[in-house]
């Protein structure tokens, strides 16, 4: 298995070099996946993304701060089952408010610059979550980073 370093780079190459995540939220028992378009401040200690407040994942993360998002290297081929990666943050999930939203605000369009306007617009959040272990999956391997505080 990799060290703590190479496996933190490994997190690190993997979350930059994605767009897009699948986040997990619940409600009731019931748990919903949403596609979203996430950052990550250079700690890797939060992962942002922006929301309208009229979303289902908006209301479960205000009934549920529990989170997962899973992030992934797979390329629909045949060598994914062997190369593919996917890293599977957990954390507590709240909106940003204040200065705390400005500055993370400045990290999600650094790597969503398209996403200005949606960011922008009032009715739409900024969502931080604050991540507690990466869990980073390989076909024939399992580690966890537990990040500390």
């Amino acid at each position: 298995m990799d060290t703590l370093a190479e496996s933190m780079d490994l997190v690190r190459h993997l979350l930059a070099s994605e767009q897009l995540a699948v986040l997990s939220t619940q409600y009731g028992g019931q748990p919903y996946s949403n596609l979203i378009a996430f950052a990550y401040t250079d700690d890797m200690k939060y992962l942002i993304f922006v929301t309208s407040r009229n979303t289902r994942k908006y209301g479960n993360v205000l009934a549920d701060k529990r989170v997962a998002v899973l992030v992934d290297s797979r390329r629909h081929d045949t060598s994914d089952f062997e190369g593919a990666m996917a890293i599977t943050a957990l954390g507590a999930a709240e909106e940003a408010t204040g200065s705390e939203r400005n500055q993370l605000l400045l990290v999600y369009l650094a790597k969503h610059p398209h996403l200005e306007d949606f960011v922008n617009n009032q009715s739409n959040a900024l969502i931080k979550i604050s991540i507690s272990d990466y869990i980073i999956a390989r076909f024939d391997s399992v580690r966890t980073l537990h990040i500390s505080d």
